[in-house]
């Protein structure tokens, strides 16, 4: 009975692996090679409002794909990379962009992390001193480990 089961979920996995071996990319939707790729430049920059890990280069939300369209015909129009990031920032705010710039609304972006580490290094430190000047007999005694 599992044989059967492995067999199945093996052969599914050769399917799956297969199947992604045939995938071929996608056509570019622009046929000028220099346009598409300020696309993709531009695409690579700016956060999918949808999945907010990952571009709108990247991701297959149905908002990225309509966000890389709307850059591309923004890109068609003659317009600038700066003023398509200028048009989307001031659309949707700083957050759309993967790198937002440094400014007072932004500064808890930039710093919040350095300051988590420096806090729970700070936490660290001062429980391995308390630690250490506690007496021997102020910790709980472990118990033995029985495999019973």
């Amino acid at each position: 009975m599992v044989k059967r089961y492995l067999k199945l979920f093996l052969a599914g996995v050769l399917a799956c692996s297969l199947g992604a071996a045939w995938a071929k990319d996608a056509a570019p939707a622009v046929d000028d090679p220099v346009l598409e790729a300020r696309m993709a430049a531009i695409a690579s920059e700016l956060r999918c409002l949808v999945c907010q890990n990952q571009t709108i280069a990247d991701s297959h939300a149905d908002l990225a794909v309509d966000l890389r369209r709307q850059v591309r015909e923004m890109l068609q129009a003659g317009q600038t990379d700066q003023q398509i990031t200028d048009y989307m920032t001031a659309r949707y705010g700083d957050f759309v962009l993967y790198r937002p710039p440094f400014k007072l609304e932004t500064a808890v972006l930039w710093i919040g992390p350095a300051a988590m580490v420096v806090g729970g290094l700070g936490a660290l430190f001062v429980v391995l001193r308390r630690r250490s000047r506690m007496r021997a007999d102020q910790f709980e005694p472990e118990e033995p480990d029985t495999l019973i």
